[in-house]
């Protein structure tokens, strides 16, 4: 196996990545953490660390904290070596290193609840007076059947509105992730191939570095748990859940001719209601296990960004199923004006927040597992 990273391109452009590459370099010599997380195994196979190569390793960090709780050279030790909050500060220069527009990324980094929030509103406040506009008793009146969230809205409307800011987010998105992507990959590397996604996949499904080495999360103190791989696991298949349940609400209407709202038992109801508590718990959790966080691990400058992305991810849960609870009442128009406008804000916020480190843990993942099979020969990682 060839050593990666032997000659730096340019100096470290940040203090956080300056500070990696120290802690880095010393633990590339101790080698006492390299079972607990791909982190280590990755690390090893450079001699030196490259700025794109710190990038890579610190969004292939999960950040569960073992590697502090294990270091014979943490605080106090003069060495100082602080790796999980280190490489949270490279994480989040990275998510504003990567971040289209480029201008963007100072407004959302200070003030990501605020703009989130405001934006929310704002559109809340769009579609109550569009609807109050061209008829107010549709605002508090009772309506049911099919097309009854459309006396509110035109759905050409609302599709246009939500159509336009999620296909803005997905090309920011697409924009900071080829960005990324061009910077943690080895020049000359062949493309990513389908065993080394599929393991890629596997390891983000399971959380499989969340967990300490085998023993769990140490979020608190040196007691390792799974609380925070539970609350990601809720998070995550909870928002993937409620995609569906748009996903499936989406061909039932072009593709069968049926209008929303569907009764409880159907599809997207069900999928929709699932992933709702999902993201009621998980977000929840998530944030209770920030305040609750280790402070010599925790990095406050990411603070705001994901309080910001967990915020969002709660409101949008809590008022839609506030509004599948109530959509027969006269507070269904209401509810709906600030349901859609949490989902815009949620869209619109997402390629400058939390969001985005989902998609760059897993590029770090699919090159660490490219690297891996590399470093058997072609062989598959038998793990």
């Amino acid at each position: 196996m060839t050593a990666m990273g032997e000659q730096r391109a340019m100096p470290m452009p940040t203090d956080a990545q300056r500070e990696a590459d120290r802690l880095l370099t010393i633990c590339n010599a101790c080698r006492y953490c390299e079972g607990l997380c791909a982190v280590f195994p990755a690390m090893e196979m450079r001699r030196s660390f490259a700025a794109g190569d710190v990038n890579y390793l610190a969004n292939l960090c999960h950040a569960c904290g073992a590697c502090f709780h294990d270091c014979q050279f943490a605080p106090p030790h003069e060495f100082q070596v602080n790796v999980p909050r280190t490489l949270a500060r490279v994480r989040v220069d990275s998510y504003r290193a990567y971040v289209w527009p480029a201008a963007c990324a100072g407004l959302f980094a200070r003030n990501g609840l605020a703009v989130s929030l405001a934006a929310a509103a704002g559109v809340a406040l769009f579609v109550g007076g569009f609807a109050a506009w061209h008829d107010p008793t549709v605002l508090f009146g009772t309506h049911g059947g099919p097309g009854a969230f459309y006396r509110l809205m035109p759905h050409g409307a609302m599709a246009l509105l939500f159509g336009a800011v999620f296909l803005y987010a997905l090309v920011a998105i697409a924009m900071g992730v080829r960005a990324f992507w061009r910077d943690i990959d080895e020049p000359g590397a062949p493309p990513a191939d389908a065993r080394s996604l599929w393991q890629a996949i596997r390891d983000a499904g399971s959380l499989r570095y969340l967990d300490g080495g085998g023993v769990g999360c140490m979020n608190e103190d040196e007691r390792p748990t799974d609380r925070r791989r539970l609350y990601h696991h809720l998070t995550f298949y909870g928002f993937l859940l409620c995609f569906a349940a748009t996903t499936v609400a989406t061909l039932y209407h072009y593709l069968l001719g049926r209008v929303a709202p569907y009764p409880w038992y159907d599809l997207p109801v069900v999928l929709g209601t699932i992933g709702g508590v999902g993201l009621l718990v998980g977000p929840a959790g998530l944030l209770a296990a920030r305040e609750r966080a280790e402070p010599a691990v925790r990095d406050a400058g990411s603070r705001g960004m994901d309080t910001a992305f967990l915020a969002m991810l709660l409101l949008t849960s809590l008022t839609g199923l506030a509004l599948l609870l109530l959509r027969a009442t006269p507070a269904m128009g209401l509810l709906l004006a600030v349901h859609l406008g949490v989902v815009f804000g949620l869209f619109l916020t997402m390629p400058y927040g939390k969001f985005v480190h989902g998609i760059y843990r897993f590029l770090a993942l699919v090159r660490y597992a490219r690297e891996r099979r590399g470093g058997h020969d072609g062989t598959a990682d038998a793990a």
